[in-house]
């Protein structure tokens, strides 16, 4: 995984400081792999209870990832009871959870 402790604990406060406490947060795409290089940062969040507004949750999660990370590119997928699942979905639960 190409994330360092900090990042990846970064990473997880701040969605669970967006989603809540039982939100699970993983890691997929080419950052899962240590022999790839580059690639933005692809991160699913799971939650168990339906979300108003997952659109502005995941913008808002990226954003402020952004300003604690630094300006990359990051991508904030999210899986909730009432978001409709796309193949994406499959792929990113299959990633390594932080």
């Amino acid at each position: 995984m190409r994330l360092t402790t900090q990042q990846t604990n970064t990473i997880t406060q701040l969605t669970k400081e967006i989603f809540g406490t039982d939100a699970v947060v993983k890691l997929f795409g080419s950052r899962m792999h240590d022999t790839k290089r580059g690639g933005d940062i692809d991160l699913l969040v799971e939650l168990q209870q339906p979300i108003a507004q997952p659109v502005i949750a995941s913008a808002k999660l990226e954003a402020k990832l952004m300003l604690a990370l630094g300006l990359q590119k990051i991508d904030v997928i999210i899986s909730a009871p009432n978001v409709a699942k796309t193949p994406i979905h499959d792929i990113a639960a299959k990633g390594i959870r932080l």
